[in-house]
Formats: C-alpha cells, sequence, structure tokens
C-alpha cells in the first residue's frame, strides 16, 4: 500500500489511487473511512503560503470529518478550498463549533448516558473546526459546565439536555442517506435542488441530487454512493441510461426506488409505465406533495 502525507491533518497515511484522485484511507479526516484528493490538487496546495496552511487546512479537515461521518463521500480539489472555507455553513463561534460535538456524539450514540469513546482525542480537534487541542478542551469544558456533556477520560456521554439539544439542531432526527438520480438536463436539476430535495429532508431523508456528469447543480455519482444508501429516487425525465442502469443496480441491492417521470416524457419511456410504476408529474409542486406522502 502507497504511503503518503495527508495535507489537511498532517499524518502519514495509506493511499489508493483511482483514475484522477487518491484516496486518503483512515487518516484524522476520516477516521474508519476515506476522503479522495484530486492528484493534481496535491503540489499546489502543499505549495500555498505557510499563513494560508494554518487558516484553512484545519477547516477542510473538519470538513472532511463531518461529512464523511455523516456518510458522504467527498472529493477535494484546490478549487475548493477557498469555498469550503468561507462557507456559511462553517461554524466560527464556539457556541456554534461545540454543537457540532454534540451533533456528533448524537450520531454514535441511541440516547442520552450512552457512552461515545474519541480516541486519541489529541487527533481529533477537527470535530470542533478547532484549530489545535487547546481549543477543542475548552469547548469540552464548556459543556461540560453547561450541563450538556458528561466525560470520563475518553469517553463522552449526552446529559438529557445535550441529547435534546443535538437532536434539535439536527432536525429532532437522524437523516438517512438518500440519492436523487436526474439526467445532465440543467433545468431539471435546478427544478430538484431548489423545490423538491427540501421536501423530501422534512421525510428524515439527506438528500443527494446526483448526475451522470458534473453540472453546476448535481455531482457526478459512483455505484459505492448508491449501495450506501437508503432511498433511490431515479427521475426518468431525460432519458438518461446512466439514471436506468444505477437505480437497477440498487435495485439488485434490495434498495427502495421511487421512479418519477414528467408528464411530458411518460409515453417515450424505454420500458413500459407498467413495468416501473413511475409517479407521472406535471410540477415540481405537485411531485413535491405526492412524494411526501409516499415518504411519510
Amino acid at each position: 500500500m502507497i504511503k503518503k502525507h495527508c495535507l489537511f491533518c498532517d499524518e502519514i497515511v495509506s493511499i489508493e489511487p483511482e483514475g484522477d484522485n487518491d484516496r486518503y484511507i483512515g487518516c484524522s479526516c476520516s477516521p474508519g473511512g476515506f476522503y479522495s484528493l484530486r492528484r493534481d490538487s496535491y503540489e499546489p496546495i502543499n505549495s500555498l503560503p505557510h499563513q494560508k496552511k494554518r487558516d484553512m487546512l484545519h477547516v477542510v479537515s473538519a470538513y472532511i470529518r463531518e461529512l464523511t461521518d455523516c456518510d458522504e463521500k467527498i472529493t477535494i480539489s484546490a478549487d475548493d478550498l477557498e469555498s469550503i472555507v468561507n462557507s456559511p455553513k462553517i461554524p466560527v463561534s464556539i457556541e456554534d463549533k461545540g454543537n457540532r460535538l454534540l451533533q456528533y456524539l448524537y450520531r454514535h450514540s441511541e440516547g442520552p448516558g450512552e457512552a461515545v469513546v474519541i480516541q486519541p482525542l489529541s487527533s481529533s480537534y477537527n470535530l470542533t473546526y478547532s484549530p489545535n487541542l487547546q481549543e477543542l478542551v475548552y469547548i469540552i469544558d464548556k459543556l461540560i459546565s453547561d450541563q450538556l456533556l458528561i466525560r470520563e477520560g475518553m469517553t463522552f456521554k449526552l446529559t438529557e439536555t445535550g441529547w435534546n439539544e443535538a437532536a434539535e439542531s439536527a432536525g429532532g432526527k437522524k437523516l438517512k442517506p438518500c440519492l436523487v438520480l436526474v439526467s445532465d438536463e440543467e433545468n431539471l436539476s435546478t427544478t430538484w435542488l431548489e423545490k423538491l430535495l427540501p421536501k423530501i429532508e422534512q421525510c428524515g431523508f439527506l438528500p443527494r441530487l446526483l448526475t451522470h456528469t458534473k453540472t453546476q447543480n448535481g455531482e457526478k455519482y459512483e455505484l459505492d454512493q448508491i449501495a450506501e444508501s437508503k432511498l433511490i429516487i431515479a427521475d426518468l425525465t431525460g432519458q438518461s441510461p446512466e439514471v436506468y442502469f444505477s437505480a437497477g443496480y440498487a435495485l439488485g441491492l434490495n434498495i427502495p426506488v421511487l421512479w418519477t417521470v414528467n408528464s411530458i416524457e411518460a409515453d417515450k419511456l424505454f420500458v413500459q409505465l407498467k413495468d416501473i410504476r413511475p409517479i407521472v408529474w406535471d410540477s415540481a409542486e405537485e411531485l413535491a406533495i405526492i412524494l411526501q406522502q409516499k415518504l411519510s
């Protein structure tokens, strides 16, 4: 196995080449998992000025850890760094950073008082988007003093109050991964992104809009992402062969698939309607109502 220096957490880790990317496996950015880095981005990131690295790389490490901990697959390039660091979703205040630790413990436990081991703590300050261990320890102490957290060595437990606060910030329930597969048509992906994904999330799913090729609104997908999903929604509008194939792959893994198609193209499908029984929709608003009824 090839070893390489992770630019974001400063560990020497195993990597696995995959196309134009390298998978970094099991470092502090993704303990027990992996993230992918564009191979041609390694040197540009490594050549950044020292101060810029100090300001940015620990944030990217935390971003990777949080998303991979939520079962998302991450591919980073040098062009992504600025948008990640400047995203409004990145916590800045101590309160918001502490909330990320509560959410991590919430994801890894089934109720208040259940023990979660964080080890080694010394390389886990990315759980709170902190630049160093000192800030993480300060945040832990503050959560303990606020009676949200109990610590026993490397073991952490949410109090009843801490659990409720974490549940509220996470929408009151753990969201299940869901993939929405659409054709590469830009208007279609915009419709799903703006009008339909928020409705799906309200039903307890964490939807990701994926297309065969990366567009402005969609992310290119791989089969391992499908295998880790709890639900697939396949929209056949645009007659994308990749959508047919990927949804069929999901069915082979016994993953539930909801088929949808715009009424304009319902009579043009490669397969008969009776074979897959898709939801035929005229407007995004109509489809949102139907999806919520089925998912609820």
